[in-house]
Order: C-alpha cells, then structure tokens, then sequence
C-alpha cells in the first residue's frame, strides 16, 4: 500500500503518524524528511531523483510506502506520477501553496486560474498573467518571482510573492511588477498576479469566463466610418489565429481592436499596436475589462520593446508591418488585405520568410430586408486573406 502525505508545515494528522509508523520506506524531498522526521526504522529516500525514488517506491508498495508531498499531492502534485505507474494510493492531502498564499492575503480564488512553470515553457505561464484577471503561478527555474515580474512590464498587474509558506519564516509581499523584477526572493514561493477591476466592472459569475458563445457582431465595436474588420473576416481570422490561454497574439494596425478583442475573450494575452490616438481611445473603450494592452505606436517600430508573440493578425500597417512581424518569427501570421496589388507581395514575402502560405478571397453578402417581408443580398466589399504557418 502506498499512502501520499500532504505537507503544509502543519502538524501531521493522526493517520498520517500512523501510516508513517507502519511504513518500511518514505520518499520525499530533504525539507519534507527533515520536517516529518520519520521513525528510525523506516527507510527514507531523498526524492531528488524523482524516478529513482520512485522506483523504490515500487519496490516497497507492498510492504507500506509513504510519499511525502507538498500541500495537495493531486495538485499539480506527485499523485500524477504514482497514477501513471499504475497505483491507486491512499492521499491525505494537505493545504496547498496556492489555497495557502490566498488565505494569506484575504482574497477569494474562485475566480484564479493556475498556471505551473516548473518544468514547462514558461511563456505560457507568463502569457496567462498577462491574459487573465487573478492567476496563480507556482514557479520554477528560469521562471521565479522575478523573471514573471520583468516579463509583466506594460501590463498593471498587482503581485503578492509568498515564500516559504508553512515554515517559521514565512513572507507574503505586495509589489508592483517593477518592484518585484528587482530583487531576489527565497524558495519555495508561488505568485499571484492580479488586474485590479475598475469600479465599474461587473463580474456576474465568480469562475473565468467561457469563450463567447456567438461572434460579436460590428454594432458591438465603437469604430469610425466602417473601419472594422467584419465579423465574418474575424470568424475566419480567429480560426486561423488559434487564440488560447497561454499564448500572446499581436493585433497590428488594431484599428477598432475588434480581433485583438475576441483574442483576448479567448484567454491570449494581446497588445493591440495603433498608431492613431484617436483610434486607440476606441480600443480602450472597446475592450473595457478585456485586459487588452494597447501600445500606441507606429508599426513595425512599436515592436521592439515587446515579447515574441506566437500569433500575429496585421490587419493595418501595410507591407512594411508585415516585414516588421515576420521578422519576429511568430508561429502564426494571419494578414488581411482590401487592395489586391498588396496581396502578391505579401504572399512572396510569407513565403520568403519560411512560411507555408494559405489563403484565399472573402466576399460576403449579407441579408437586407426589403419591403413585403422579403430580403435582398448585401455585397459586402471583398477581403483577402493569407496565413502563413512558420515550417
């Protein structure tokens, strides 16, 4: 039998104490073993080489093995590894570092998304901070409380850093990214970003949201004198674009920020890159509680202070935009075209840069009512489409 224990720096429960006391042999880390201090005839293993300990987990699991864990061992915990080798363990969890760390500063975690770093690209992490209101990180090499707070610089983000939590000289700090990315803190930790609401902001529910069920339709948009990307272009656009939690998206030449937008109602963090005052005051508005950063520049100059994006959509900046993005070397770049001498030349240049090419032409007719109840076709003026996947 195999029995995982959680730890929180609590004292341990009754059965804990008495799965320890029957055991042959205990893994887990040094931190765990010196906390716990199993009794002097069980054996202990150092879990610094995961799969060496548990391959001596194997060896005594029918004997009676205990498992130490941190927190909750099926929270992105140790219990995964002791399922995929074919056990059915006993778990008596514990309280974990991220349920730990919000008690600590009062706020609920209905709402959070978590996100590990610990041994995963830590772009995903990051891009889900940018992207979501209330994320919880645990951290991990290449990627602890500092190197997120320098890859969050231009999104407002409030941070509380908790180390150590359930030792003696445990510490939870609020801090600004800016404060955060300067600085060394101690491990274990975990980080949670948070985008402060405005007064106005209504939250209906207490999860993150859904995707939109339905496209929003132009109306939705505040824009001028028609310049919006259609609904149906952005339908197929988004197809393209892939937006998920975890991934950036660049919305250049954003215009309304209608496609940014509906990115960002896909969980992608994205930066809408506008040159027009005017027009990035209409993105603003648009995409209210979005959490959109919108940068207010010229392209391609505004790129080179920003992050790598894996997925651009250029729908204004012409071909010098395009020239500037491919450059970047995103996974995917999604471009949009009304003047059909451009397409060609952003068509070589995709291709040029390494890129498979697709696309086509859409023209769209819409329903116009007519008297009598009846309807005509409303041509819609036609767009050309190219995406270019990175091969």
């Amino acid at each position: 039998m195999i029995t995982v224990v959680g730890c929180d720096g609590s004292p341990l429960p009754q059965r804990a104490v008495d799965r320890l006391s029957a055991a042959v042999l205990v893994a887990g880390g040094r931190r765990h073993l010196e906390a716990v201090r199993p009794p002097a005839h069980v054996r202990q293993v150092v879990m610094g080489d995961v799969a060496a300990a548990l391959d001596a987990v194997d060896a005594a699991a029918g004997f009676g093995a205990v498992v130490l864990a941190s927190g909750d061992p099926g929270f992105f915990g140790i219990l995964r590894a002791l399922r995929e080798r074919g056990h059915a363990p006993e778990v008596l969890p514990a309280v974990s570092s991220v349920a730990g760390a919000f008690a600590r500063v009062g706020l609920p975690w209905d709402d959070v998304v978590v996100v590990s770093a610990h041994g995963r690209d830590p772009r995903v992490a990051v891009n889900a901070c940018r992207a979501m209101a209330k994320t919880a990180v645990l951290t991990g090499p290449g990627c602890g409380p500092a190197e997120l707070a320098a890859a969050l610089s231009g999104w407002p983000r409030t941070l509380y850093v908790a180390e150590r939590l359930g030792y003696p000289d445990e510490r939870v700090t609020r801090c600004t990214p800016s404060e955060a990315a300067g600085r060394a803190w101690a491990e274990p930790n975990v980080v949670l970003a948070v985008r402060e609401p405005s007064p106005s902001a209504v939250r209906p529910h207490n999860q993150p949201a859904a995707p939109p069920r339905t496209w929003a339709g132009d109306e939705t948009y505040h824009h001028r004198a028609g310049m919006i990307t259609k609904w149906e272009v952005r339908a197929v656009a988004l197809a393209r674009l892939r937006p998920t939690l975890g991934t950036l998206v660049w919305d250049v030449g954003a215009g309304s920020g209608a496609v940014g937008i509906e990115c960002a109602a896909h969980h992608a963090a994205v930066i809408a890159i506008e040159r027009d005052p005017a027009a990035c005051d209409l993105i603003r508005r648009n995409a209210g509680e979005a959490g959109v950063r919108v940068v207010e520049a010229s392209a391609p100059e505004a790129f080179a202070d920003l992050p790598d994006p894996d997925a651009v959509f250029v729908g204004g900046g012409g071909l010098k935009a395009l020239t500037g993005v491919l450059a970047r070397r995103p996974e995917t770049v999604v471009a949009t075209y009304a003047a059909v001498d451009r397409v060609a030349t952003a068509r070589r240049l995709l291709s040029e840069a390494g890129y498979a090419v697709e696309g086509g032409q859409l023209a769209v007719s819409r329903f116009a009512g007519l008297p009598g109840d009846s309807f005509r076709l409303d041509a819609q003026n036609p767009v050309f489409l190219l995406t270019g996947s990175r091969t």
